[in-house]
C-alpha cells in the first residue's frame, strides 16, 4: 500500500503549483475545472510516485496567516532531497528567492538532518536527506 496523493486547498493554485514544480522537481498534470462550482486543480507528481492535488474553489475559507502556531492535523510535507549537502543548498535557494525558512538545516533528536521553509501560502515544507 502507498499514499497516492495528498490534497492541499489554495487561494493561488497556479503559484502553488509553480512553486512545486521548480523546487522539487514537480511533473504538473492538466488543469481541471468545474466551472458549476467554481472548483479547479491541478495534480503535480513526484518521482517516487506520490501527487499532491492543489485545489481551489472561492467558497473554502481561509485559516488566516498564521505561520508558527502548532495545530492538530496535517502537520507537514516532507521531500526527501538525497543528501545534506541539496537540504542546504535548497533551503539557501528557497531563503534568496523569498521564502521563510522556519527551522534551518540540522541533526534532528531523531537523526535527520532536515530544515523547514513555508511554500507560497504558507504550508510547512520539511527538506531532508
Amino acid at each position: 500500500m502507498k499514499i497516492e496523493h495528498v490534497a492541499i486547498w489554495a487561494k493561488d493554485i497556479e503559484a502553488l503549483k509553480d512553486f512545486y514544480i521548480k523546487y522539487f522537481n514537480g511533473v504538473p498534470g492538466i488543469g481541471y475545472l468545474n466551472e458549476k462550482r467554481g472548483f479547479s486543480s491541478y495534480f503535480v507528481s513526484f518521482e517516487a510516485g506520490a501527487r499532491l492535488e492543489i485545489m481551489y474553489m472561492p467558497s473554502v475559507s481561509d485559516p488566516g496567516e498564521v505561520q508558527n502556531l502548532e495545530f492538530t492535523g496535517l502537520t507537514h510535507l516532507a521531500f526527501s532531497v538525497g543528501s545534506a549537502e541539496n537540504v542546504c543548498n535548497l533551503t539557501e535557494r528557497l531563503r534568496v528567492d523569498g521564502f521563510m525558512v522556519v527551522d534551518e538545516p540540522r541533526i534532528t533528536g531523531d537523526g535527520y538532518f532536515e530544515s523547514v521553509v513555508l511554500d507560497p501560502e504558507n504550508n510547512r515544507i520539511e527538506i531532508t536527506v
